[in-house]
């Protein structure tokens, strides 16, 4: 096993590469960007498949095991399933992971299965079809319940569900939501409202503690204990529900953050490092690719100014609060 390099000042070891490879979306979700959509960056601007290769084997070789995919919208992406097969390739990567949501998944999953895709989170913020579509602006929901069904059938998993959940918009649905992990070997991901881009307080209006989720449980008179069973759970505080099949995971990143054991970066699809997600600095490595030892020391660099956790806490509890340190939207960082 290749020892990881990529140790921060804090001797948190970095073996996650989250990378975006397209700041372009199908749909427009009301937490990511703005009802009139975002400027996306020119073809020209963004990282090729192959400049991401490259930048994944020289991680690998400094003991980067795990890789997500991420966008902006993934399967948007000409050539994805290409891309996967080319990291499944290089030696020292385990897992390849991929954040989708869901729209365009069915027709590709098992391309992508046999290309090397280990497992899938897909974002699902509600089932009613109605209430999807205005949170997407537009999006189809039975297009992502397919999709679901033939990662299924392909044998993809696990099969996670993203679901932020925003006060007075979904959070009618846990128990929705909780009932699918008691039926099928699903794991939802319940994911806390995060500040991410906005430069006022309105985000708090729809942010709402996960406590609520096992609230819920208890008023069902659910017994839930914790659970250690899910592949690549990250910063997950995973549950199951007795008798479940699949198990739910609670992922607070503004009320009680994971930053003292993150172990991730970031590549944004027009060439950035970004060490931290809710954090503005950022270091362009594409002029660097093709010289192993410049991305190195590039990576190295961003990892020496990574700071030990984040304050999006403090902009819930502090109403004085009101800057965010990142100008980018969700879209444009890949989550």
């Amino acid at each position: 096993m290749i020892p990881s390099e990529l140790v921060d000042a804090f001797g948190r070891v970095h073996d996650y590469l989250r990378i975006s490879v397209t700041d372009r979306c199908n749909l427009r979700c009301v937490y990511c960007m703005p009802a009139d959509g975002m400027e996306f960056e020119p073809d020209e601007n963004i990282l090729s498949l192959n400049e991401i290769t490259e930048v994944v084997r020289v991680l690998a070789e400094m003991g980067v095991k795990k890789v997500r995919l991420t966008g902006g919208e993934p399967l948007v992406r000409k050539g994805i399933e290409h891309l996967v097969s080319a990291i499944a390739g290089i030696p020292g990567i385990e897992d390849i992971a991929l954040t989708t949501n869901g729209i365009f998944l069915a027709r590709k999953a098992q391309q992508l299965k046999e290309a090397g895709l280990n497992r899938v989170n897909i974002s699902l913020d509600t089932l009613k079809a109605d209430r999807f579509s205005l949170i997407t602006r537009g999006g189809d929901v039975h297009r992502v319940l397919d999709s679901i069904a033939a990662c299924q059938q392909v044998g993809i998993d696990p099969i996670k569900l993203n679901v932020v959940l925003m006060k007075g918009i979904n959070d009618d649905e846990i128990e929705d939501f909780l009932q699918l992990t008691i039926d099928s070997h699903l794991q939802v991901r319940f994911i806390e409202y995060m500040p991410i881009g906005h430069n006022d307080m309105r985000w708090k209006q729809s942010y709402l503690p996960l406590s609520t989720v096992l609230e819920r449980c208890h008023h069902l008179g659910w017994k839930v204990a914790e659970s250690h069973e899910v592949r690549g759970n990250g910063p997950a505080q995973t549950f199951r529900i007795e008798g479940a099949k699949g198990s739910f995971g609670l992922i607070h990143p503004v009320s009680d953050h994971f930053c003292e054991t993150c172990n991730r970066l970031r590549l944004t699809a027009d060439g950035n490092i970004k060490p931290c997600l809710y954090w503005s600095d950022e270091f362009n490595v594409r002029k660097c690719i093709g010289d192993d030892e410049a991305v190195r020391d590039l990576f190295f660099r961003a990892l020496h100014i990574k700071p030990l956790n984040h304050e999006m806490a403090k902009a819930l509890v502090d109403e004085s609060q009101s800057y965010v340190p990142t100008g980018r939207r969700m879209s444009q960082i890949g989550g």
